[in-house]
Formats: structure tokens, C-alpha cells, sequence
């Protein structure tokens, strides 16, 4: 069997059919992702392909490193040029490692490059890519267009002024873009010399004094509803747990107003105040029928000499060993016992916890929106094969694969979008397999209803995009 060739991961002819006839045709909606809305308003172009594909590319990064690529070849002073040989390098090491396969579909379905990438070919393969960088498809908005992208959604801070996506609104262009409310900075109160700046910021942007508690409330709330205002229907916070020690109004208020002070708060009054901010921004998200996702998990910066010298989200992080089940309960309950729960997307970083987090989806269900509380797809680490498989394993025995909103990308990337048809073809092979083994009904006009759903109209219909 060929490597990579159209039936690549299709195992089955009903997996095939399913792909090629429904799947393959579905538009994308990238609803998280890392994108920079500044490159879509400026309809940003690349000098070459070293800069498009290596750069902010933390899983690359990691793997360079492991194959004993100095850090100057990876993050450092080397030319574009022989970063990109040190990857050529790497590549070739890569066999099992999901990277193999994203970086020969990115090859193929953006540049019609079949070869593969290794030391020898990588002058042909430099040359060929940055050629095709100045075609008119390979603009930011160019390579959107390409993959029929319907919508992004970009990730960004309250405090961010957001004069990109109101500059993308007046461009007029066919993909939707629109900003995810991402509030974690505003958690930082054990660390005030990180959490006052950004207060700071955000008074200027929110047009707002920020001294008290209330104040802040305030300035998130009208953050809130600016974001809502350009097209925003979700939220996003990154977290290790979800915090778990409940918090009043006032003990609340003291504990930000010794933060604004400049003084440190204990780690305790640091959960607690935590959970009085994720209550409270939960109770937004359900005013306004948005979607609160919740990334549960990482352990990061892991190696504090680099995490130093290079900064977060760098390729120092892993997955987590810290207990979920009983934090992740106790703050869910908490607004479903304030009849203020929104519709809510659960991101597992690890394998150990998939069961857990798919079963505790079900007990916060509450019958008036399909999928409400959703188990998401394989994020970071589990965001290959297998960790998909596991995913739709895990959502499938423990509830409705039939509602899941399906695959993104959380990429930094435009070149990432072959993502979707990696997941695309996983779930058709899962799906055609078992109806070809009796496990699932003969039936192709249902199984193509599953599959069109997971890979396009949920999305669409449960953010309420409407595209």
C-alpha cells in the first residue's frame, strides 16, 4: 500500500465511501485555534517556508531537540534556511510519531510536493515551497480559501484591543473570524507583578478605573460584551484543574484588593479567588448562549532553565498527573446550582482520565441543547491517532458521539488544516470498520448523516455560527 496515498487510514470500502463521498466534501470550522488575527487583517505573507512552518512551532521544536538539533538551529540566531535543513534532518526520525504524517500531507495538499522530506531532498523542497509562496492562494486569506475554512476562532485576552477583527469585519472576507474570550490573566493574583500590568491594560482598553473587585467585574463584563459584539460565542481558559474552594463576594474582593495592592495572596486564597472568577465568568458565557472551554491538565514549563531563557509554550510542557474528578465536579455543580451552567466543551490532556471526563459530561446534561456538555476532541499530546480513537471511544460508550462538535486545530499555524482530514479519515475508519463488521447498521445514508454532522453541521449549529 502506498504511503499517504487517497486511502490513507481507510482500512474498510465503507471507510472509504464515507471519506471520499461525505467527509472530504465538509467546509471547516477551526472553532479554537492560535491563529493571529493581525495576519489575517493584513493578509500576511510568508518569505519563506521556514518562517511559515517552523516558526511558534512548539511539537517541531520538541522533536528537533530529540534528535540532538542544536537550539540555535531551532529557536535561535541560524539563518531560516539551515533551520529548515535541521528539521529535514529530523524529519526522517520521525516514522510513528504523528509529525510524519502532518508534515507530508502539509506537503501534499498545499504544495503537490509527494517527496519526501529528508536531508537529501530538502534543497529541492526549499526551493519548490517558497516558489509557491508568492501565488495568490498563499496569502493568510489565500490558504483559508483553499481549505473552504468557514470559521476561525482565535484566542485572545480580554485586554487585547481587537481592532484586527473589526478590521477583518470591514475586508469583507468569506471566512468568519471571530475572538475567543480568554481570561487568564486575570487569575493571576499570587503573582501581582504579571497581574497589575495587565490590569493596567486592561483599564485602558475596557475604558476603565480598576481598583476594587467590583471594578474588575466590570471591566470583564464590558469585554464581555465586545467580543460578543464581533461575532464571539466562545470563551477558553488553561488550566492544571479546575479550582475547587468555593468563595464569597467579600472574600473575594480582599483577596484582589491585596493583589492590586502588590502583595502576594496564598495559594488557597489563589484557588479561591480562582473559582469566584470562573463562576462568575460562567454566569456571562450562559447570559449569552456562548460555549465555556475548559483545557484541563498540562504541567508546564516543566524544564525551568529553558522555560527561563525561551519563555511559555516553547516545548517544554507535558501532560498532567494532577486528580480532576472531584475539582472538575465541584465547579460545574456550581453553576448548574445556580441554573447558569453554559454549554461546555472538556479537554482532557490525559489518557488515564478520558472515561472520567466523557462519563461526568453526562451527569451535567439537562435536556435543552443536544451535546450541552461536551467531551472534546484529542488536545495536544492525544491529538494523533490513537488519542482520537481513544476520544471517540471514550464519548461513544459513555454518551452521544452522534452531537460532538467535531476536530480543530489549536494551531499556530495556517498550514495546520490537513488536521481536520486526519481526524476526518480516523472517524470514518472507526465508523465504516464496525458497520462492515455488524457492530453498526448497513446503512450509508445514516452513517453519512453521523459523519457529515461530526465534521461540519455540529459546529455550526451548536456555536450558532450559522455559515
Amino acid at each position: 500500500m502506498a504511503y499517504l496515498d487517497e486511502n490513507f487510514l481507510l482500512y474498510s470500502e465503507t471507510s472509504r465511501r464515507l471519506f471520499h463521498e461525505v467527509a472530504s466534501h465538509q467546509p471547516i470550522i477551526d472553532y479554537h485555534c492560535h491563529l493571529s488575527p493581525e495576519e489575517v487583517a493584513t493578509d500576511h505573507r510568508w518569505e519563506n517556508i521556514a518562517d511559515m512552518w517552523l516558526g511558534g512551532d512548539h511539537y517541531k521544536w520538541r522533536l528537533m531537540r530529540a534528535n540532538g538539533i542544536s537550539e540555535n538551529r531551532i529557536t535561535g540566531s541560524a539563518s531560516p534556511r539551515d533551520k529548515f535543513q535541521a528539521f529535514a534532518e529530523t524529519v526522517p526520525y520521525t516514522l510513528r510519531n504523528p509529525m510524519h504524517h502532518w508534515v507530508h500531507m502539509e506537503l501534499q495538499r498545499y504544495f503537490g510536493i509527494h517527496t519526501l522530506l529528508s536531508p537529501e531532498t530538502a534543497d529541492e523542497i526549499w526551493e519548490k515551497t517558497n516558489a509557491k509562496l508568492s501565488a495568490p492562494d498563499f496569502s493568510a486569506r489565500g490558504l483559508l480559501d483553499q481549505f473552504d475554512v468557514r470559521v476561525i476562532g482565535t484566542t485572545d485576552d480580554p485586554a487585547d484591543a481587537l481592532d484586527h477583527h473589526e478590521k477583518i469585519i470591514q475586508a469583507g472576507i468569506k471566512t468568519k473570524v471571530v475572538p475567543t474570550f480568554r481570561p487568564d490573566k486575570a487569575f493571576q493574583v499570587s503573582n501581582p507583578e504579571l497581574l497589575n500590568p495587565w490590569i493596567d491594560k486592561l483599564e485602558a482598553t475596557s475604558a476603565t478605573s480598576i481598583a476594587t473587585l467590583p471594578d474588575l467585574l466590570s471591566a470583564l463584563e464590558k469585554r464581555h460584551d465586545d467580543f460578543h459584539a464581533l461575532g464571539a460565542r466562545l470563551s477558553d481558559h488553561g488550566l492544571d484543574r479546575c479550582p475547587a474552594l468555593p468563595c464569597a463576594d467579600a472574600q473575594a474582593a480582599a483577596i484582589f484588593a491585596k493583589a492590586r495592592s502588590g502583595a502576594a495572596v496564598s495559594l488557597e486564597d489563589q484557588e479561591r479567588f480562582s473559582f469566584y472568577l470562573l463562576v462568575f465568568t460562567g454566569q456571562l458565557d450562559a447570559a449569552k448562549g456562548w460555549t465555556k472551554q475548559l483545557h484541563l491538565a498540562p504541567m508546564r514549563n516543566c524544564n525551568s532553565r529553558m522555560a527561563a531563557k525561551l519563555g511559555p509554550d516553547a516545548g517544554f510542557d507535558t501532560i498532567g498527573d494532577t486528580m480532576q474528578g472531584e475539582s472538575l465536579r465541584i465547579f460545574l455543580d456550581a453553576l448548574a446550582s445556580r441554573d447558569a451552567l453554559p454549554k461546555t466543551i472538556l479537554y482532557n490532556m490525559n489518557p488515564r482520565d478520558n472515561y472520567l471526563f466523557a462519563a461526568i459530561t453526562g451527569a451535567f446534561q439537562d435536556g435543552t441543547v443536544p451535546g450541552k456538555i461536551q467531551f472534546g476532541s484529542g488536545w495536544w499530546f492525544l491529538d494523533q491517532k490513537e488519542g482520537m480513537e481513544m476520544q471517540i471511544n471514550a464519548l461513544s460508550s459513555t454518551g452521544l458521539l452522534s452531537r460532538f462538535v467535531g476536530m480543530l486545530t489549536d494551531s499556530r499555524s495556517f498550514l495546520s488544516f490537513p488536521r481536520h482530514e486526519y481526524f476526518r479519515r480516523i472517524l470514518c475508519n472507526v465508523i465504516g470498520t464496525e458497520a462492515e463488521k455488524g457492530e453498526l447498521p448497513d446503512d450509508f445514508a445514516t452513517l453519512s448523516t453521523l459523519i457529515a454532522d461530526i465534521s461540519f453541521h455540529n459546529a455550526n449549529r451548536h456555536f450558532g455560527f450559522n455559515v
